[in-house]
């Protein structure tokens, strides 16, 4: 019996049409006369699906009773027993009930795959367990319910079901997903734009990936070494010169023809790790080819052609585009160039553009800067060239009958070892003048073919001959390595000038320049350690590449002291001598970058407390009307009251003293917010963190305000939170002040509370003129405010320091649009640490609190505990409890939940 196969139908978020997409695929295999069955679906109460239903064979589900409510699962015995073909099984990633026969639905599913039966199931995006970190940061929503990776990419195929996040909102707004009451909250929280187009993003690259791995597990498996032009991928040739700019945006027009088009630049220096073209000329064409969306590569290699080919090919890439070459015409006698050769030996599968420049033909503005030791293939012909050659010649002039004389012959000799010389250096020419003084002694001078010398005047033309060789394959010799060292010199003088001149402008950051050290010499990664004293321990400063911790320099490779107590250590490969002299400077210029690091932030914390002084001088100058004004009104009531002229009636009095009353009042309040943001601004602000209830602190803050002004709902069942409670109230006063300031008769301002995750929201919401995008900041600056708000409205602090307090009990204050016009705020609080032992997947915010699915009629409903959903279905928490029994009492939403949670009836105060 074989294995069964998988098929899962992957999201992007709920409500995109998994499930009607599974129930589709399931009504196409039953026409073709496949059994199939539905182990467990969710209908979540939308019409469309649950008609898809009909039809279907159904499997009874298993009930369980778990802290006194009865729950069902998936009966996997039942579904053995039944034994189909396909079982339909929603969502993958959900937990069962304590007591299941496994503690996770993906395991039932193992089991029936291991059985033979062939599974269909659904999941989302949000619910792949290595994505569970990068969902949290996008939505703020830690996914309980998780699968591993592993599962899905196990399956045998897997299909995304997608829709625009605007496509998306649109159902939702039209009630195809969640009940209406929902759809503000939805729509507001986790069922933002921004959520829904970065998880839709990260569902096309997962499975983009998962097409290329299946991709080349098959070339892989079939042996295809030709190219697949699955997608286009252009190949930048880069050889550092101007023209590399023009071969970029070529490339990327290129692409931009095709979806999914990708550019790969790729300069390709020597084995000896130094860099021939200007560095940059390569850095700037690094930041265009960065800009226009490709990536920059750095290739080490000595035969050019072979080394662009073979990234190529190791790239999957379908076109290469290589410059005009910019050699002069008489340049082409020592080879074809780059560019042919590459074209001629690219093969079918890859289109070779050779694009024209301006610097085409105007010749090489940099000279190849080689190392003092020559190529393999030099030596190689130096070598035959000076002892192939004088046999060769020898046997060329004993078979000629042609007598040049023995001061001819020796010339002939010695012209071969000056081509030994510069073709192969000192050793070759040696070689040769050995080889060339024996063979003319055996073969030229008298007595012939004996090694003695009868005639004094050919033993010294033959001692001349040796001499003369020598000499002149020692100059050549000389002068070959001069010329390469004066080029080392100058290729080393271009990177100290490109890398003195970034840091003294600062450009390059400390990781940006440890990745520098290691492309230029080629190494696994590159690290700065630092320590205090000469008996602390090495820590690392900044690090760059994949090799190997370090503990200290020792341990490295290569290490090069930087003063007493830093050092920069590089692992892969130890390094020649002569490369150490460029890697000091890097060394120097690195602990120069880490110290200007650190000098830049002490410059913030000045700059922060310049900042201080400007608000306290700014300060001044606005309260110089705002305090005066109620010190005014004070200053004539009382004036008037102790009037001896005037007789005030009992009326007159009492207007009198409230004017005093209302102007004392504000002025409290000015000083009041004028001293927190003081307080904010000089950081002396200290919150005492306990545990508290907000319906404890949110009515406190609404005693300012007219009552029927505004609702307040917040219901009791929210878990508690961990804040300073005279902050939250002073904080949440501000905004209810400012909202119903705002917020149009007869329309009340509404405070409402919701969970989601393990944080708490207090939103704010009025009904006013609201405030656009680009000023939804702008207006918690300190003396902001916006519009044609009156002189005598205040200075501009409320929101400032409602943000401050907010953000000093550890949470964050935001404003939004409200769905039908004005302005909300958002106060977002961390939730207080429950208790006891962390409740399971299953269990409510509070312990004790049933919150899993229950049973009603057949039809399965979701408990509050399971948000993010695990299907299309609506947020749990935001779907009532049904059961035969009323529901349990305080069904307090889970941690995770991104919407608001059931409410109890709306109270006005």
């Amino acid at each position: 019996m074989g294995r069964g196969k998988l098929r899962i139908y992957l999201g992007a978020a709920p409500g995109v049409g998994k499930t009607y997409a599974m129930l589709s695929e399931a009504h196409r295999r039953a026409e073709r006369g496949t059994d199939c069955v539905v182990a467990l679906v969710e209908h979540h109460d939308r019409p469309r699906t649950e008609v898809m239903l009909h039809g279907l064979e159904q499997v009874r589900r298993r009930a369980l009773e778990y802290r006194g409510t009865s729950f069902t699962e998936m009966d996997v015995d039942a579904v053995l027993a039944r034994r189909p073909q396909v079982a339909l099984v929603d969502e993958l990633a959900h937990t069962n009930i304590p007591g299941s026969r496994n503690a996770k639905r993906w395991q039932d599913v193992e089991e029936l795959l291991a059985a033979g039966i062939d599974v269909i199931s659904t999941v989302n995006i949000q619910h792949l367990e290595s994505l569970g970190d990068v969902v949290e940061s996008i939505t703020g929503v830690r996914q309980q319910e998780t699968v591993p990776d592993e599962v899905v990419r196990r399956a045998d195929q897997v299909e995304l079901v997608d829709m625009s996040p605007q496509a998306l909102r649109r159902r939702m707004a039209h009630g195809n997903i969640y009940q209406p009451d929902k759809v503000d909250a939805a729509l507001s929280n986790y069922f933002r734009p921004g959520n829904l187009t970065a998880l839709r993003e990260l569902a096309l690259l997962w499975v983009a990936d998962r097409v290329d791995e299946y991709l080349n597990a098959y070339r892989s498996e079939h042996r295809v070494s030709k190219i697949w032009g699955s997608r286009e991928r252009i190949v930048v040739g880069l050889t550092g010169g101007p023209e590399g700019r023009t071969l970029i945006r070529r490339a990327a027009r290129l692409a931009e023809k095709g979806a999914g088009g990708e550019v790969l630049a790729v300069y390709i220096s020597r084995s000896d790790g130094l860099t021939s073209a200007s560095p940059k000329e390569l850095a700037v064409q690094r930041t265009l080819v960065e800009d226009l969306g490709g990536t920059f590569h750095h290739v080490v290699g000595d035969d050019i052609p072979a080394a662009l080919l073979d990234f190529a090919r190791g790239a999957n890439a379908t076109q290469i585009v290589l410059g005009s070459s910019r050699r002069r015409s008489w340049q082409y006698v020592f080879g074809p160039g780059v560019g042919v050769t590459v074209a001629r030996e690219s093969g079918p599968d890859l289109d070779v553009h050779i694009v024209t420049h301006e610097e085409a033909a105007k010749g090489r503005g940099l000279p190849v800067a080689r190392g003092a030791r020559l190529g393999r293939s030099r030596i190689l012909w130096g070598w035959l060239v000076g002892v192939g050659g004088p046999a060769l010649l020898t046997l060329l002039l004993t078979h000629v009958d042609a007598d040049l004389g023995l001061a001819n012959d020796m010339l002939l000799f010695l012209t071969l070892t000056v081509a030994a010389a510069l073709l192969g250096g000192l050793y070759p020419a040696l070689a040769s003048a050995a080889v060339g003084s024996i063979l003319i002694n055996w073969f030229f001078t008298e007595p012939v073919h004996r090694l003695t010398i009868a005639d004094p005047k050919n033993l010294l033309a033959l001692v001349i001959f040796v001499f003369v060789a020598v000499a002149v394959a020692s100059v050549v010799d000389v002068a070959a390595r001069r010329t390469h060292q004066a080029n080392r010199l100058r290729a080393e003088s271009e990177i100290l000038s490109f890398l003195a001149g970034n840091v003294l402008r600062g450009e390059t950051g400390l990781e940006e320049l440890l990745e520098r050290v290691r492309e230029t010499f080629g190494m696994e990664s590159a690290a700065l350690l630092e320590r205090a004293g000469d008996v602390d321990p090495w820590t690392c400063a900044g690090r760059a590449g994949q090799g190997r911790e370090l503990a200290r320099p020792e341990d490295a490779d290569v290490d090069v002291p930087v003063g007493d107590h830093m050092a920069l250590a590089l692992t892969g490969r130890v390094l020649p001598a002569e490369d150490r002299r460029v890697l000091a400077a890097f060394a120097a210029q690195a602990a120069v970058v880490l110290d200007r690091q650190r000098l830049r932030h002490e410059a913030d914390q000045a700059k922060e407390l310049a900042e201080g002084n400007r608000i306290r001088t700014a300060l001044l100058a606005a309260v110089s009307h705002d305090l005066r004004t109620p010190l005014a009104g004070i200053k004539a009531s009382v004036s008037s009251l102790r009037s001896d002229d005037v007789a005030w009636s009992e009326e007159d009095e009492a207007e009198l003293l409230l004017g005093i009353e209302e102007g004392a009042d504000r002025l409290d309040h000015l000083v009041g917010n004028l001293l927190d943001m003081s307080r904010l601004q000089t950081g002396t602000v200290t919150p005492l963190i306990r545990d508290i209830d907000l319906d404890e602190v949110v009515p406190m803050a609404l005693v300012g305000v007219p009552e029927d002004s505004v609702e307040l709902d917040v219901p009791e069942t929210l878990p508690m939170v961990a804040v300073d409670p005279g902050l939250l109230e002073r904080s949440v006063a501000n905004l209810v002040e400012n909202a119903v300031k705002y917020s149009p008769d007869g329309r009340p301002v509404l405070v409402s509370a919701s969970a989601i995750a393990d944080r708490v929201e207090v939103r704010v919401v009025d009904r006013g003129p609201g405030v656009p995008d680009e000023a939804k900041e702008r207006i918690f600056a300190p003396f902001q405010r916006y519009g044609d708000a009156p002189r005598g409205a205040g200075v501009g602090l409320g929101l400032a320091v409602a943000r401050g307090f907010a953000e000093a009990n550890g949470g964050t204050l935001n404003a939004e649009d409200t769905p039908g016009g004005g302005l909300t705020m958002v106060l977002t609080l961390r939730a207080a640490p429950r208790g006891g032992e962390p409740p399971g997947p299953w269990e409510s915010t509070r312990a004790g609190e049933p919150t899993h699915s229950v049973e009603a009629g057949g039809a399965r409903e979701a408990g509050p505990s399971e948000e993010p959903p695990d299907s299309d279905g609506p947020p749990r928490s935001d779907r009532p409890l049904r059961s035969d029994g009323p529901p349990p009492a305080g069904g307090s939403p889970r941690s995770d939940e991104p919407l608001h949670s059931v409410r109890p009836e709306r109270q006005t105060t």
